[in-house]
């Protein structure tokens, strides 16, 4: 699509172009906002920044089946927003790292601002 809006600040224009990253990382960075879109992935993650926790004490926290929190869960695990390890029979989850509350607590910063 050709633009026919004359340029009024070329600087500005060639700045702002440059601040875009290619699409492929645009596309990147879509998809992964798209995860934290769904309300129990973000549940999850909220619930995890308090604690690690094992599938069925989410399951608790949340009310949700474990069914639904293991399919949650593979998501995030497979987005690298969460990690897991094996502690005797059961599967303990974390937050893969900070930045992942760091995400979560600028979204909730910025829904305050008035």
């Amino acid at each position: 699509m050709k633009v026919d809006t004359p340029i009024i600040n070329k600087e500005i224009v060639e700045l702002a172009k440059n601040n875009i990253p290619d699409e492929t990382t645009i596309y990147a960075i879509s998809d992964f906002f798209k995860i934290f879109g769904d309300s129990t992935r973000l549940q999850i993650l909220c619930a995890l920044e308090s604690s690690q926790m094992c599938v069925g004490d989410l399951c608790n926290v949340l009310d949700i089946t474990k069914s639904a929190a293991s399919h949650q869960l593979n998501i995030l695990k497979a987005n690298k927003l969460v990690k897991y390890r094996k502690v005797g029979k059961n599967v303990v989850y974390s937050l893969d790292d900070e930045h992942v509350s760091m995400i979560i607590d600028t979204a909730k910063k910025h829904l305050e601002e008035k």
